[in-house]
């Protein structure tokens, strides 16, 4: 397994991840409290929120910096 594959395979998961989160947002603002009630693992709403934006964004920059290291053919072959 090279190099690209493992970078290929990173970048798969961020693109899946990043479609997954994405739906799990709300557009009023419910984000995963409106997904079968309140999570268990957040203590409010808004920190639910705030913990999917965070890690959106954070897979938006992975996938992101993937996209341009994989298209430039930085890496070997």
């Amino acid at each position: 397994m090279t190099v690209t594959n493992i970078v290929q395979i990173v970048w798969s998961l961020a693109a899946v991840g990043l479609i997954v989160l994405v739906l799990l947002h709300s557009p009023k603002g419910d984000g995963i409290g409106a997904i079968g009630g309140q999570a268990q693992l957040f203590s409010s709403t808004k920190s639910a929120e705030n913990t999917l934006n965070r890690i959106t964004w954070a897979l938006t920059v992975i996938f992101l910096g993937l996209t341009v290291v994989l298209s430039a053919g930085w890496l070997p072959k």
